[in-house]
């Protein structure tokens, strides 16, 4: 594998800070080799909001990595994890050597800006059970977005509300005999209800 001829080999576990917004310099690009990862910013008041949820085969950090700007959000591990860091001092040399690894960075760049303004129009203009509705029809058909990490809190950080909010959300749709949900978890039991009340028919 070619990663692991120019990489470092991390590994975190779960709650880990990876790196914080601000830092600089970078320590470079990151590609997920197992585990989920969460990229998050924090206002001022110290809510945190998840701009991504990360897993294995994504890298993140890719644009601190390139303009050694300041890292532009947080990051830390919402399980057990492990990394390969391509450091900013080498990752140029890299991808000019590695073609194939610099077109599949593009690509994973333009795929998460497309992603960020999909995120934002649904912050924009659905309701939180409809945007909660999404992100489990999105979780159902997404590995990355299952495992013991994506609990209430996550999912509320990633939804801009309060995990209270997140909990009102899932009663509504419990009642509507769309799922069942207890404190740890969510079943669906309405597929079809669950995309209607996405907005996705």
């Amino acid at each position: 594998d070619r990663i692991t001829e120019v990489a470092i080999r991390r590994t975190f576990v779960a709650d880990e800070v990876i790196f914080l917004e601000g830092e600089w310099p970078p320590k470079g690009m990151w590609i997920i080799h197992d585990g989920q990862v969460k990229v998050f910013v924090t206002n001022p008041d110290g809510d945190e909001y998840v701009l991504h949820i990360f897993g294995s085969g994504y890298s993140f950090n890719d644009i601190a990595a390139f303009d050694f700007g300041p890292n532009p959000a947080s990051s830390a591990a919402l399980s057990a994890a492990t990394i390969w860091l391509i450091p900013s001092d080498t990752l140029d040399m890299v991808l000019r050597a590695y073609p194939e690894m610099a077109i599949a960075v593009i690509k994973g760049v333009s795929v998460r800006f497309r992603e960020m303004i999909q995120q934002l129009e649904t912050l924009a203009l659905y309701s939180v059970t409809t945007r909660l509705a999404r992100f489990l029809v999105e979780q159902s058909e997404n590995p990355t977005l299952q495992g013991p990490g994506i609990n209430r809190i996550t999912i509320a950080a990633h939804l801009n509300v309060a995990p209270e909010t997140i909990s009102r959300a899932l009663r509504k749709l419990e009642d509507a005999g769309i799922l069942v949900a207890n404190r740890t978890r969510v079943n669906i039991v309405r597929d079809d209800l669950l995309r209607l009340a996405a907005d996705l028919n």
